[in-house]
């Protein structure tokens, strides 16, 4: 293995950022993706088979969960700033091991919140408190890298 090969992700860790504002590490990320939306149309004359057609493309929401942090004040503050008017943003989520080495790199256009979920308080055993946001956007672009 040369020294340029990154090992496979193990122990990965997701930074995220939007308009260059940092949110803070994340421990799991869910959703990236994307889906060819395929119409299907008959041609006259043919039986054999149906048209398959690529019309458009799609983008799940992308799910990021961590421990609860300082760094929840940073998505608070992106959030509560929709109050004023929502804005597309460019954002960016970087997988790095636990050393900081990058191993592969996401740039997303308009980028907004949907949905923020907190930690669960209740009597029982100690568990760890975690967040989740969820964010939508309409593609990926090329992050320079």
């Amino acid at each position: 293995m040369s020294g340029t090969d990154v090992m496979p992700a193990v122990g990965v860790r997701f930074m995220v950022q939007v308009d260059e504002v940092d949110l803070g590490l994340f421990t799991s990320c869910e959703g990236l993706g994307v889906e060819v939306v395929i119409e299907q149309r008959n041609e006259g004359g043919n039986n054999a088979y149906m048209l398959q057609i690529p019309s458009r493309l799609k983008f799940p929401n992308i799910k990021l969960t961590r421990p609860l942090t300082k760094e929840t004040e940073r998505v608070a503050k992106w959030i509560s700033g929709l109050a004023a008017g929502v804005q597309r943003r460019t954002g960016q989520i970087t997988a790095m091991t636990a050393d900081g080495t990058v191993v592969a790199r996401w740039g997303l256009i308009d980028v907004i919140p949907v949905r923020w979920t907190g930690p669960t308080f209740s009597k029982g055993p100690a568990d760890v408190l975690t967040e989740t946001i969820e964010i939508a956007h309409h593609g990926f672009i090329d992050t320079g890298s």
